[in-house]
């Protein structure tokens, strides 16, 4: 009796290990995702005002289903532009009932002192950075609808 009771002790030690190590190393966390009819792009998250400003600054490469998305307080008009962004970009204006209201295909990377600001000329609470030209390749349009589901960071 006393061997079969350390053994489940064994067992239980174990598996509490396991899912510890399953918990610090992320295997548990989902991802923040939009999501088309299309598909589904995993985003990093920047809804603080100097998350917002960094935006994709610097970063040399963007895996396809990947993407970020820039949640702001307010629907409003939101211009962005490109300075020391290095790869080019779709840039999807998504209002706060979640619907697509503009897309910019391909904004190039800016990297002078003098960059054109990229206006939507629509009221937008989210906007999704993605590849460039992803966004025609996927068919996603003006008008579609989203779906974002955020997690904790």
């Amino acid at each position: 009796m006393g061997n079969l009771l350390a053994r489940i002790i064994a067992m239980m030690i174990f598996f509490l290990s396991l899912l510890s190590i399953l918990l610090t190393s992320g295997g548990c966390e989902r991802q923040s995702q939009v999501c088309f009819e299309q598909a589904c792009f995993e985003v990093e998250v920047a809804d603080e005002p100097g998350e917002r400003a960094q935006g994709l600054m610097h970063r040399e490469s963007l895996d396809e289903s990947k993407g970020m998305l820039f949640i702001f307080e307010q629907q409003e008009t939101y211009s962005f532009w490109m300075k020391n962004t290095l790869i080019p970009l779709d840039i999807i204006w998504i209002d706060e009932k979640q619907k697509v209201v503009h897309i910019a295909r391909n904004a190039q990377p800016c990297t002078g002192q003098e960059c054109p600001s990229i206006n939507p000329g629509a009221q937008a609470k989210y906007a999704l950075e993605i590849n460039a030209n992803l966004s025609e390749r996927k068919g996603i349009s003006v008008g579609d609808t989203t779906r974002i589901s955020l997690h904790k960071k």
